[in-house]
């Protein structure tokens, strides 16, 4: 069954040869842009439109009002992950506004489709995107997107980097006189918006390059053919990713929803930072003439200004909170379908835990969220096993996002929380004896975190305090990852000495650098780089500022771990459009019984304390 997708959505490509059907009920040209990752197009050589039907990979069958398009995902030319396969008005042909809602599919090989999508509530756009096909991690995905362009093809060529913008635009389209005139619904003149809006209309605020993903369409007319695709979006559902099973699943539609809500921001921040740009350019224009600086029609002319610049960021916002409704209600179940290491504390899930096989997809170290949505919070997964270790920061910073300020001594308490509780994470996603937790805590201040773990029995040995001991502890975990590394470079990774248990190591590192001397510190480097290729990984308590002392010799030791900071801060970006977002813990609640009942299961299943 073909996913019938909304603005934003997107929907994984399980073939590289597809065929794309478009059906307008007007005169509309088709063209595909093959773009770069960033979607720039390197020149008109890389524009597939009538005129010049076929590139490597993409070849453009032209019909009258049934345009279509096949693709070869694996034919492209080197460089491009991204398709846009844009519509076209001829000029003087009114807008996609006055005439039925175009509609897009795409099938695969065997003609079934896969994904359809109706560009149903364009308004002045005479130039729009339908669908964009991209690379992602390794695998093509479908996008709806249904953004235009008042300005037609020449705006939309040029925002993607085409010089020759106005030549190639004239070469997509012939001229409305030589095409028959459109067959949506009859128009008076008065009632069919003109191409370029007149001044005080609203235009198309989204953001062409990153499109504001999820809006919900209003309900529209049925294009000619296929008749009649349903107008709102479907029931999210839990698993609707890539994935051969259903925790990866999970896991990819996840960062799905991710990418989806840091487009989605971007296209409102870039809206209302045009709203301000053009509100500031109409009053300089006021400014500029002394006879409308002042009086009655001065004043009138900035409140226009103002009322304008506000009508389009309500306009955004209101695009904004439908994306959001619609990816609120996609974390709703992909929460309910978690397993518990990917789950909140107060999720379900965790009562009915039983150790597992095998260790799960993913782990659960937080949430994430923007300021222009605190409501939607992403879960914020680390894929398992992890390649990097832990960090989690008990020092102040100025990145801090609460509303109330925390003092050093809560801040370390609530630190050493966070750790227990993503040890003990780590801890219920392996089975039975398949990793042994050791615990560093020179000063000794960690015993009421620790108490948890100590009253189940699953410390692998007392804490080491004294620096002997650290340096013992250290010594043996180096010993392990070079013997494993030894044997597996020589093929003999069963032949190891009876003293290397094969269980998997989670070293807890309390009040780093707090004791250690210049040897421990090379040690513990050590851990963090070679370590988690071999089961050996990191779990490290410490405030950066302390380890000042040591000065920049241990900056390749932070970077090399995953900073967790044990209240909100505002301090993680995302790799698409580098917002800041704001990360919140995964801790359970204050006096929740969720931690001691997990760890009295783990130590039920029988895994010795040793």
């Amino acid at each position: 069954m073909a996913a019938e997708l909304v603005r934003g959505q997107n929907h994984p490509l399980p073939h590289t040869g597809l065929n794309v059907r478009v059906s307008a009920a007007g005169p509309q040209a088709v063209a595909v842009l093959l773009a770069d990752a960033d979607g720039r197009v390197r020149g008109p050589e890389h524009v597939v439109h009538p005129g010049a039907p076929e590139l490597p990979g993409v070849r453009l069958l032209a019909g009258a009002d049934r345009p279509e398009i096949t693709v070869d995902l694996g034919a492209l030319p080197p460089g491009v992950e991204r398709l846009l396969i844009a519509l076209v008005l001829p000029p003087g042909s009114g807008t996609f506004g006055s005439a039925a809602a175009p509609f897009t599919a795409v099938a695969g090989p065997d003609g079934a489709d896969i994904a359809t999508f109706t560009l149903s509530g364009l308004t002045t756009e005479t130039a729009v995107t339908a669908l964009e096909l991209y690379l992602r991690g390794g695998i093509w995905k479908v996008r709806a997107v249904g953004q235009g362009y008042a300005g037609g093809a020449e705006a939309m060529l040029r925002d993607h980097g085409v010089v020759e913008a106005a030549t190639l635009a004239a070469a997509l389209v012939p001229s409305a006189a030589a095409r028959p005139a459109p067959a949506g619904p009859a128009t008076t003149p008065a009632a069919t918006p003109a191409a370029t809006p007149a001044p005080g209309v609203p235009l198309n605020i989204a953001h062409p390059r990153r499109p504001a993903p999820g809006t919900t369409p209003p309900p529209a007319a049925a294009p000619s053919a296929p008749p009649s695709p349903p107008t709102g979006p479907e029931a999210p559902v839990a698993g609707d990713a890539a994935g051969w099973t259903m925790d990866e699943r999970l896991y990819n539609q996840v960062w799905g929803i991710f990418e989806d809500a840091a487009r989605s921001a971007a296209a409102y921040r870039s809206a209302v930072e045009y709203a301000d740009h053009r509100q500031d350019q109409e009053i300089e224009a006021l400014l500029a003439d002394p006879r409308s600086r002042f009086g009655a029609d001065a004043e009138l002319g900035r409140m226009q200004a103002r009322a304008r610049r506000d009508d389009l960021e309500s306009r955004a916002r209101e695009v904004l909170d439908r994306d959001t409704g619609q990816l609120l209600a996609e974390v709703k179940v992909v929460e309910e379908a978690m397993p518990a290491p990917m789950a909140r504390w107060d999720n379900p899930s965790w009562a009915s835990w039983q150790p597992p096989a095998e260790p799960p997809f993913g782990l659960r170290i937080g949430d994430l969220h923007l300021p222009e949505n605190p409501g939607l919070k992403v879960p914020l997964l680390l894929r398992l096993p992890l390649g990097r270790g832990l960090w989690v920061d008990s020092g102040s910073s100025p990145e801090f996002a609460g509303e109330v300020p925390v003092d050093a001594a809560e801040l370390k308490a609530l630190a050493g929380a966070l750790a227990t509780a993503t040890a003990a994470r780590l801890l219920a996603c392996h089975p039975p004896g398949g990793l042994l937790l050791h615990v560093i805590d020179p000063g000794g201040a960690a015993g009421a975190a620790l108490a948890p773990f100590v009253r189940a029995g699953l410390l692998a040995g007392p804490p080491a305090s004294a620096a002997a001991g650290v340096a013992a502890l250290l010594t043996s975990l180096v010993e392990r990852v070079d013997l494993v590394q030894m044997a597996r470079r020589a093929g003999a990774a069963d032949a190891l000495p009876p003293h290397i248990d094969p269980a998997d190591r989670l070293l807890l590192v309390h009040d780093f650098p707090y004791g250690f001397d210049d040897g421990t510190v090379a040690k513990l480097r050590y851990l963090a780089e070679e370590g988690p290729a071999v089961g050996v990984h990191l779990l490290v308590v410490a405030d950066r500022a302390e380890a000042a002392a040591y000065g920049p010799v241990l900056d390749p030791f932070w970077r090399g771990l995953t900073r967790m900071a044990p209240v909100p801060q505002e301090y993680l970006a995302d790799p698409w459009v580098e917002h800041l977002w704001t990360y919140t813990p995964a801790a359970p609640a204050p006096g929740s019984p969720a931690l001691p009942e997990l760890l009295d299961r783990i130590a039920g299943t029988g895994r010795p304390a040793r």
